[in-house]
């Protein structure tokens, strides 16, 4: 008798399904349930550019899921495979995602339809502008009601870009440089953006690690120290987790997987070394010191303590989602695992830090540079020095004792240059991140542990930040 297989839910119904098994416990006017779960809004673009000798059209999207909260937040990819379904997934996500780290926006989303591969850089250039100028012009950019950030295929440049089209078309807007997040540190942007998505990935780990009753369930033990890792895509956010989890954590980086392949070593790979080859190479196919896998996706399924899922949606699925053979998963990715791989891989006893909470350390740090662009002020730049002077007063007095005390004392000397500087922008910048990755985790570990019908952090994640979100509803009177 032959058995109809399993559908594997879209990533759209993916959402949709961890939201209803949220909501599920939830005590929400049905009418209130609705509104939060459905999308507001998607404006959906074709434009023309004239690029080679002739007219190219591209297809573009701009999603706002929720206006609880404004301006609303979320990222631009460009990619082949964007679609609406994609960006209305991805725009709900970061309602959430915003929610449960306190970041004040709702919930927005982009996409253009391209492959940044194929054209050169003043091409992408005149493809970005025409964009942004489309979505300037219906208010889809703007520091006040939607504010774009860096996602799969842009970055620095690409926001740049945005930016400076956003301030031709808005010459007297003196908040201007705050229509979009992400920019290079010349440009209006904020020390430790690059890197803040990745950054946050080690300190959510970092929080997980500090419980003993949190390793527990996933089996693990110790600290961060030794720990095996696996990490699926080197891009922006994989490589920059990998690289801190390494260098200073002390991790073991045993797989990297890329588009080409994957890396093993279980004696560790070096990940500065690896990235560096990606660049010159356009892959890691032959790596010297690592064995090469040209299935990347066996990697996946390899005995490892922790799972870092850090580039595309749905890589962990129904068809792979028994052999997966890790303790803990953590989703730098958005979406990276499906509805029904969620189902299995908990009912295997995996932990799973879920997308919303792991890769906020993005978000995080684009709310800090919004309020930078708005203040008009670096952070530190008016508090580092007065900083300094009181532990200065500090340092002179131990160092008097010192004086007096001599072998009695014996104070650090390193201690002077460790206390003494006062804190610039990258440290509250860190900071900042750390604070708020730590305060999430808490506030999903209470309902973890704390109801006997919440089993995983996921659904954790989703009822805190389906919560406020509710409750921002209600003030507003809905």
């Amino acid at each position: 008798m032959s058995t109809t297989p399993i559908k594997e839910p879209t990533f759209r119904e993916s959402v949709d399904l961890m939201y209803n098994r949220a909501v599920a416990l939830m005590d929400l006017p049905p009418g209130l349930e609705e509104k939060i779960r459905v999308c507001n809004a998607t404006y959906t673009v074709r434009f023309g550019v004239r690029l080679r000798g002739q007219i190219q059209t591209f297809v573009g999207y701009r999603s706002v899921h929720s206006e609880h909260m404004e301006p609303v937040k979320g990222g631009i990819r460009f990619a082949t495979a964007v679609n609406q379904d994609e960006v209305e997934a991805l725009a709900a996500l970061m309602t959430y995602k915003c929610a449960l780290v306190e970041a004040p926006f709702g919930g927005s989303k982009g996409g253009l339809c391209v492959d940044p591969r194929q054209y050169d850089d003043h091409e992408m250039e005149m493809i970005t502008r025409r964009f942004a100028y489309e979505l300037i012009k219906r208010d889809l950019i703007n520091p006040s009601q939607n504010v774009p950030a860096p996602d799969m295929g842009t970055g620095e440049r690409e926001m740049a870009w945005i930016a400076d089209q956003f301030g031709r078309m808005n010459t007297t807007d003196i908040n201007a440089k705050a229509c979009v997040t992400g920019k290079p540190l010349n440009g209006g942007g904020i020390a430790g953006r690059v890197e803040a998505t990745g950054r946050g990935v080690q300190y959510a780990l970092r929080e997980f690690f500090r419980s003993d009753e949190d390793k527990a369930a996933a089996g693990l033990t110790g600290s961060l120290d030794g720990k095996r890792i696996i990490v699926q895509g080197l891009g922006n956010v994989g490589y920059h987790a990998a690289k801190f989890l390494r260098e200073e954590d002390g991790a073991t980086i045993t797989g990297i997987i890329e588009r080409d392949g994957a890396l093993f070593s279980e004696t560790g790979l070096d990940v500065e070394a690896v990235r560096n080859w990606i660049v010159q190479n356009g892959g890691v196919k032959g790596f010297p010191d690592a064995t090469y896998v040209a299935d990347g996706g066996k990697v996946l399924e390899e005995d490892c303590d922790i799972l870092v899922p850090a580039a595309l949606e749905g890589v962990i699925n129904l068809e792979n989602a028994d052999r997966i053979k890790t303790k803990l998963i953590i989703e730098a990715a958005n979406g990276p695992v499906t509805a029904g791989a969620d189902d299995i891989l908990r009912a295997k006893g995996i932990v799973i830090i879920p997308d919303m909470y792991a890769n906020a350390g993005g978000v995080t740090v684009s709310y800090f540079e919004w309020v930078k662009n708005l203040s008009h002020i670096r952070f530190g730049r008016m508090q580092r020095r007065q900083e300094e002077a009181r532990h200065q007063l500090v340092v002179n007095e131990l160092e008097r004792l010192d004086a007096v005390l001599g072998d009695k004392w014996n104070l650090d000397p390193k201690f002077k240059e460790k206390f003494l500087p006062g804190a610039d922008e990258l440290e509250l910048v860190r900071s900042g991140l750390d604070d708020t990755m730590r305060v999430a985790y808490q506030s999903m570990r209470e309902v973890w542990h704390g109801r006997s019908d919440v089993t995983d952090l996921r659904t954790a994640a989703y009822i805190v930040a389906i919560d406020r979100v509710a409750k921002s509803y209600r003030a507003k009177g809905l």
